[in-house]
């Protein structure tokens, strides 16, 4: 049945606006949740395996791991707007809010199964599976109208990711059209939209992180590639545990590719002089080329730490944000 008022309860987030028109079918809302965002197509997860519903697992290889108070505002929109528009109204809200679009993609593009929403089983996963799998629509009955809007089959998918820095908000917009769903023929041809709206704790805040595969594909291109999965203590240079996914990756990277040597470059910020930053940044790029060795094998003569203090910035030394883009590790092929 199409609906004429919200979902009992549901109510839009302060920051981001509806489509006018539109009705919430589904909402959620967690005060700390773990989320993640991608930031490239979704691609078979290697070694193959399959999700709860024996789908081929899929995951991007490039994504961004958020902490924080999450809504997901499941909306059914008017009849004649298309997916497309959708999306391009909710990056306008973005950007009027002085953030900006970090991922998009419309249909294959996005990777995995274009053509389901989060229910199916059997054959790839697809976004809608990847963002928010059926076994997470507990408060939404089987053909009720938030099943519909999220478990049937699409078409015209269009996706875009986005950040508002001021407001420490990540935005998640996927957009469909509902194809030939008998039970719920109510929604055929209206387009959905699932917006997930995630509000950073930024202390918590993972940055993103970078598969192998698109390690070296970089290193190919360019030369290097800058890593922001790898965490030490402000001022220390100790290693923290939550670097380990990202070791591994730099460590499958080196046992694919045999004759890769890396200078393993430290950069900090600009919080203090010069030269302690000079020293920290070596200590730090010692750290990693020490882990790598010590732990996954790596062979240290095809590793040389260097550390350049806050010589090279790739972001404005002004502010928390371009400062922590400063922070990073980099793979530059010798």
């Amino acid at each position: 049945m199409i609906p004429s008022v919200d979902r009992n309860g549901a109510i839009d987030h302060p920051l981001i606006k509806r489509i006018e028109g539109s009705y919430i079918v589904s909402n959620e809302r967690q005060s700390l949740m773990e989320y993640t965002l991608p930031l490239s197509r979704l691609e078979p997860v290697e070694p193959a395996r399959r999700d709860n519903h024996n789908n081929v697992a899929f995951e991007p290889k490039r994504s961004k791991s958020i902490e924080g108070a999450y809504t997901r505002l499941v909306y059914l929109l008017p009849a004649g707007r298309s997916p497309l528009e959708v999306v391009r109204s909710y990056q306008q809200e973005i950007k009027d809010h002085g953030g900006r679009i970090l991922f998009e993609c419309k249909g294959t593009e996005c990777g995995g199964n274009s053509t389901s929403g989060s229910s199916g089983g059997g054959g790839y996963m697809s976004l809608g599976m990847y963002l928010f799998p059926e076994d997470r629509l507990k408060d939404d009955p089987r053909d009720s109208n938030g099943w519909c809007a999220t478990a049937s089959r699409i078409a015209d998918q269009h996706y875009s990711a986005g950040e508002i820095p001021a407001a420490n908000v990540h935005v998640s917009v996927l957009s469909y059209s509902i194809r030939d769903h008998s039970a719920c023929s109510a929604f055929n041809d209206r387009t959905i939209a699932l917006v997930d709206i995630i509000e950073d704790k930024p202390q918590k805040q993972k940055m993103v992180r970078v598969e192998a595969g698109e390690m070296a594909r970089q290193i190919s291109t360019t030369g290097s590639v800058s890593l922001y999965g790898v965490y030490f203590d402000f001022n220390q240079s100790e290693i923290k545990p939550e670097s380990d996914a990202t070791l591994e990756q730099i460590g499958k990277l080196l046992k694919d590719s045999a004759g890769l040597k890396l200078l393993v470059v430290g950069h900090t910020d600009n919080v203090g002089t010069f030269a302690f930053n000079l020293d920290l940044s070596q200590r730090r790029a010692a750290a990693v080329v020490n882990a790598l060795a010590t732990r996954f094998g790596i062979g240290i003569e095809r590793l040389t730490p260097v550390g350049v203090s806050f010589a090279s910035p790739v972001a404005s030394t002004n502010t928390e944000e371009g400062r922590a883009k400063n922070r990073r590790v980099q793979l530059v092929q010798q």
